[in-house]
């Protein structure tokens, strides 16, 4: 059986790429690539996927049986890029798609949401098999940013108390994994998120923990975190995304206490202290 994975050199296709490799051959797996020289570290077969290019996309699914549709990085032009795929995985006879969501999409308050809503009424209306993972947010999205906290002095954001059960990439790409090369997961929705829920403060005190610096949490206002980030460089209409986001965060957008993830791949999710680790230590 062949698995296509999109966007197999991002993040998260590296990621679950790995984990597919761990469940089976890697002749089995076909990396769907825009540029495919970056792929060639992967160590299974690329193909080129330019979902802006949908003339060429079936061609480029031909013999694949599943196929991992993971969400495009373009905001604002992923419902019409979506559509691309999923049409041309009907041509090319896919037999199942597995889309990697949003939490909650169908209610969530998060301007994400409303693309990734779309793309699920897609796959519905398809004719396809399809498994929807509803990711939440990477704990990665925050550690990342762990060390600009550390010579700034200060996590900053607009989430207030808002608890936060993000998981990290790794833990999504497990669970990608299981999905796609498993069986009975046809036609469920799953909502993934880590088991730990934790605040911006709770973060602040993680990165003091294991710095051994005073690095509070400053909790701003809508507009004022909107325009720091563009003062640090970030445009304006992603900076104004990025405090949207944490204002709905403030609101519960992020929380969730299922514990689907965790059941999906048959281990507790990565712990926050875990993630900040990791993420100083990949910093020095």
């Amino acid at each position: 059986m062949k698995i296509g994975v999109t966007g197999a050199t991002g993040h998260l296709g590296t990621l679950v790429t790995e984990k597919l490799k761990q469940r089976t051959s890697p002749a089995n797996i076909v990396a769907l690539v825009r540029s495919p020289q970056k792929a060639a570290r992967l160590g299974v077969e690329v193909r080129e996927f330019d979902y802006d290019k949908p003339e060429t996309l079936a061609p480029a699914l031909s013999g694949i049986e599943s196929l991992l549709l993971i969400s495009a990085s373009e905001v604002g032009q992923r419902s019409r890029q979506h559509s691309n795929v999923i049409e041309a995985a009907k041509k090319a006879g896919v037999k199942r798609i597995v889309y990697t969501s949003l939490l909650r999409a169908d209610t969530s308050s998060l301007s994400l949401a409303g693309e990734h809503y779309a793309t699920e009424k897609m796959l519905r209306k398809s004719g396809i098999d399809y498994t929807i993972l509803r990711n939440g947010w990477y704990t990665e999205n925050y550690t990342g940013s762990a060390l600009n906290a550390i010579k700034g002095g200060a996590v900053l954001g607009s989430a207030g108390d808002g608890r936060i059960s993000s998981a990290t990439r790794e833990d999504y790409a497990e669970a990608a994994a299981v999905v796609l090369t498993g069986k009975d997961y046809s036609g469920k929705v799953y909502e993934l998120a880590g088991d730990e829920a934790y605040t911006l403060k709770d973060l602040a005190s993680e990165i003091s923990k294991q710095t051994g610096k005073d690095i509070p949490y400053r909790n701003l206002s809508e507009k004022e975190y909107t325009d720091i980030l563009k003062n640090f460089g970030i445009p304006e209409g992603y900076a104004t995304a990025i405090a949207g986001w944490d204002v709905a965060t403030s609101k519960g957008a992020l929380f969730d206490d299922t514990h689907q993830l965790s059941k999906l791949i048959g281990r507790p999710t990565t712990q926050l202290a875990t993630a900040v680790k990791d993420a100083l230590a990949a910093k020095e």
